[in-house]
């Protein structure tokens, strides 16, 4: 016999929220989990009437999705922001490009501005051309130093106030297990902030930081919104995926595990003898740094000199093994936990 929604008990529910395990129908899904970012952005402040806010689409079902959802709150609940989509163009051949052309369609349906900035245009490499002198192992490393410089240039360029990006609640939970495991103090004790500006020229927020995954992936679907799906060519060497993994195999256990990590990031606290470091710019490119040449210029002159693998300590690949074979030892032992309590019952 079919169920009836858990929330207005009227309609027919055609869904279970991975989040709450609630049974509802398709229009109270919309209005929960439109509410739900409503309620974050409200709660945290993020934003001020008349901000110029970029969006960071990369034609994905996260950025597609919060495109989508910051219009629709933007109109109902008159935030007065000027928004804007920005892209990045890292250079992947198959990938980037086609899923650049999703961002175009967006740009059409939803009537934003768009801008894109490449790669090849700021640092003069495409991914492409970076993995073929670096290889496929630690090329996530460019990607991701020059992908945060990029979204702060081109926000520039855009003269935006805020820039807002498509993390959800498991790449923050994915986050929080990456550093621990890393001893990554710094940006563990950043990374569960909703709102940072320590790593760019303004501030950079998430709006979806409670937002479960397969809820977002729910919303796209049942929206029938127009977005990209494949996964990064060069992404399965990436070390996120061990955590990922991880992370997937809690939430079988304890749904609530993605949650129950950030929490347990957010109420986490540096011991005040320990000696974090001083923030400054790059004596070479102005940008924001801890050292007195950025990463990125050291990556780049690594690049330009034929040393690749100038930028990245030596001990990088055998502490990143090491990592990567503690986690799935965890891996191993939390499925066997789930088999012994499949057992049990």
């Amino acid at each position: 016999m079919p169920r009836q929604c858990e929330i207005c008990q009227q309609a027919r529910a055609v869904l279970r929220r991975p989040k709450t395990a609630q049974r509802i129908c398709k229009d109270c899904f919309y209005h929960v989990f439109e509410t739900e970012v409503h309620n974050t952005i409200v709660d945290n402040k993020l934003f001020k009437r008349g901000d110029r806010v970029g969006i960071g689409a990369s034609g994905g079902k996260d950025s597609t999705v919060l495109a989508y959802v910051m219009k629709t709150l933007n109109d109902r609940h008159d935030y007065g922001l000027h928004l804007y989509l920005l892209s990045i163009d890292e250079g992947i051949a198959g990938y980037r490009d086609d899923s650049l052309e999703t961002v175009k369609r967006n740009k059409e349906q939803y009537n934003l501005p768009l801008l894109i900035v490449s790669y090849e245009q700021l640092y003069g490499w495409s991914m492409d051309s970076i993995v073929e002198a670096v290889g496929r192992k630690n090329n996530c490393t460019f990607c991701g130093v020059f992908r945060r410089q990029a979204l702060d240039r081109g926000a520039l360029m855009l003269d935006l106030d805020h820039i807002v990006t498509g993390h959800n609640a498991d790449d923050v939970a994915e986050t929080i297990l990456m550093n621990i495991f890393r001893g990554d103090l710094p940006r563990l004790s950043r990374c569960t902030e909703i709102a940072t500006s320590g790593d760019g020229y303004m501030v950079r927020s998430k709006p979806f930081k409670y937002a479960y995954e397969k809820e977002i992936v729910m919303y796209a679907y049942l929206k029938r919104l127009d977005y990209f799906s494949t996964e990064c060519t060069y992404s399965p060497n990436a070390y996120r995926g061990y955590a990922r993994e991880f992370l997937k195999d809690l939430e079988a256990v304890r749904p609530s595990a993605i949650l129950d990590i950030i929490h347990s990031g957010e109420a986490m606290r540096i011991a005040q003898e320990v000696v974090m470091p001083v923030v400054s710019r790059c004596e070479r490119c102005g940008y924001i740094s801890s050292n007195t040449v950025c990463k990125a210029c050291v990556l780049l002159e690594g690049l330009e000199r034929g040393l690749p693998k100038l930028g990245i300590a030596k001990s990088m690949k055998n502490t990143q093994d090491l990592l990567a074979e503690k986690i799935s030892r965890v891996i191993i032992c939390s499925k066997m936990v789930s088999a012994c309590s499949g057992a049990k019952q």
